[in-house]
């Protein structure tokens, strides 16, 4: 079993923009409830099946596959929960951490995020000036809740 330690951030200004190239991803739910999320997502022509448990804390165990790109789609378009989620991802270095910058589309349209993966949940971190408040803990934030609520809803 993997386990995930993710913290989560709102950014200010638009300095992340000349960072990182932007890829497009498209991610559905089979299942979004907080004890058990079921993913697929489709990123670079590459399907993946993740599965996350409840989180404690900031950790959360985490298993990720691959699929066939055909699956990904077909679950995708037929089985998913609605609305899909789909973003452009940055992913940028900075002292010695990769931050995931995601730009929301479509009904979260205008909601933009960063977050880091951690080694533990204690783990010392230097902040880019454009990563803002943390949000890891509020859970309208967590990409299973925006197809129950979309930014664009608050």
């Amino acid at each position: 079993m993997g386990v995930e330690i993710e913290r989560k951030f709102l950014l200010r200004g638009d300095a992340w923009k000349s960072l990182g190239e932007p890829v497009l991803l498209r991610q559905g739910y089979l299942s979004s409830e907080r004890e058990r999320v079921v993913r697929v997502r489709i990123e670079n022509g590459q399907g993946m099946l993740t599965i996350k448990g409840a989180n404690v804390g900031a950790s959360r165990g985490e298993w990720e596959y691959p699929i066939p790109l055909a699956d990904a789609e077909q679950l995708l378009d037929g089985l998913c929960e609605r609305p899909l989620i789909e973003k452009y991802r940055r992913r940028i270095e900075f002292a010695g951490n990769v931050w995931e910058v995601d730009e929301f589309l479509g009904a979260n349209d205008g909601l933009v995020v960063a977050e880091i993966e951690l080694a533990s949940e204690d783990q010392a971190f230097e902040r880019p000036d454009w990563v803002g408040d943390e949000v890891s803990d509020d859970a309208r934030y967590f990409n299973a809740n925006l197809i129950r609520k979309p930014y664009s809803l608050w």
